[in-house]
């Protein structure tokens, strides 16, 4: 059976490491202006992208560099001089939408792979045929593409690799090739500065060519999120895709998303995959942690089912809903946490921390951590800050981090139910 890779999404050097920490084999990140996420690219210095390479390797896990965005003239020879500063760093692969850029690639970066990324729209073994040709160890399959059709072209490419989204945001338009953005905002979303115009609320009218009456249809004050699309999770379907044996790697979007939604994706779609290979498969409990997360709903999109056959894939009344559980606590470190939310004296917080890690039971002048429900738990006795100040309650605006009753594993959230 074909245990297929996790991939997760690294936003900037933070969210790498909390990534790997809860279980990534590969994150994906980029720096400069050549992704389809220029806010994450600008939040990596060189120096702390080259340390991102640097810390992935050391713990064996893979680093993949983004340059899918669809370049003007004027940016080829920066592009070539990035190609040269990824290729010393020595990153594992480089995604890449065009069949321009692939062959710069493959001309100053003989050693690295290239994976083709969405963008470019896979959808058949004919097309992926052109691109492994072209020099793609791996096709990003397009969204919209069914199991059925990935297991046909594996038939056809069995040497070829095969990745999926099975996680985030999903883009209104066809595997985000999208000019709403550019039209109303004047930001160019395939060359990483969409302004995700299609979660805006919008009015809607009907015009009589007669004589020019125009009469609002939409009743809301507010209008309606007409295509505003639903997040995409395939949590469920883990196993299905696992026993298919054509998925080299499951894929979660979130480069500009938080901490804890690097976090907690991974540690789901970790838990789930590791579950679909020993026998131990559950839905529900994928499903139960999927939901502590903010999201716009969520939908298993086009992967199981034509999209034809769909009708709950788009949000109609929210472009962003709460999550079942808020993050009031980040220790990065383990020994102290910073507050990220509201923090109460003799008030119980669920610890989240990546899997297998071991918690210490304690109780002490400071606070307890207990176990309870099958989870662990912590209750501040005294809220001391590094500072040496005390309170009965601290805030996320407080900068000092507030001590622990005990260590927690590195990465570790507190967090309480909604």
């Amino acid at each position: 059976m074909l245990k297929p890779e996790l991939l997760s999404p690294a936003g900037n050097l933070n969210k790498l490491k909390i990534a790997l920490a809860y279980g990534a084999d590969a994150v994906y990140a980029s720096v400069g202006a050549f992704s389809l996420r220029a806010r994450s690219a600008r939040e990596f210095t060189p120096e702390s992208f080259a340390e991102g390479v640097r810390t992935a390797h050391a713990m064996g896990r893979k680093f993949y560099a983004t340059i899918n965005a669809f370049p003007f003239n004027g940016q080829i020879e920066n592009i070539k001089r990035h190609l040269g500063f990824l290729n010393e760093l020595g990153v594992d692969a480089l995604i890449i939408a065009t069949p321009g850029v692939m062959a710069l690639a493959r001309e100053l970066c003989p050693n690295v792979q290239i994976h083709l990324s969405t963008q470019a729209n896979v959808m058949n073994y004919l097309d992926a045929q052109i691109y492994a040709q072209l020099g793609a160890s791996r096709i990003v399959l397009a969204r919209e593409i069914s199991l059925k059709d990935a297991v046909q072209i594996k038939e056809k490419l069995p040497h070829l690799e095969l990745e999926i989204f099975a996680h985030g945001s999903m883009c209104f338009a066809y595997s985000g090739r999208c000019l709403v953005s550019a039209l109303q905002s004047g930001r160019f979303s395939n060359r990483g500065a969409c302004a995700n115009d299609c979660r805006f609320g919008y009015e809607i009218y009907a015009k009589s060519p007669e004589n020019g009456a125009l009469f609002r249809i939409e009743e809301s004050e507010q209008g309606t999120n007409i295509m505003n699309a639903k997040d995409l999770c395939m949590a469920s379907h883990v196993e299905q895709i696992v026993r298919s044996g054509v998925i080299d790697s499951l894929k979660i979007e979130g480069r500009t998303k938080s901490e804890y939604y690097v976090a907690c994706a991974t540690r789901v779609y970790r838990q789930a995959i590791d579950d679909a290979v020993s026998g131990a498969f559950a839905p529900e409990i994928y499903a139960a942690e999927i939901a502590t997360l903010k999201n716009r709903g969520f939908t298993d999109g086009y992967l199981i089912k034509r999209p034809y056959e769909r009708d709950d894939t788009q949000n109609l009344d929210s472009s962003l809903e709460a999550g079942t559980h808020q993050v009031v606590a980040f220790a990065a470190d383990g020994d102290m946490a910073l507050a990220k939310g509201t923090i109460t004296r003799e008030k119980e917080y669920e610890i989240f921390a990546p899997l297998g890690e071991k918690i210490e039971i304690c109780d002490n002048e400071i606070g307890q951590i207990y176990e309870k429900f099958g989870k662990f738990w912590l209750k501040f006795a005294q809220i001391k800050t590094s500072g040496g100040k005390c309170y009965e309650q601290i805030h996320s605006g407080n900068e000092n981090a507030v001590v622990l009753p005990a260590r927690l594993p590195k990465f570790s959230f507190l967090r309480e139910k909604i």
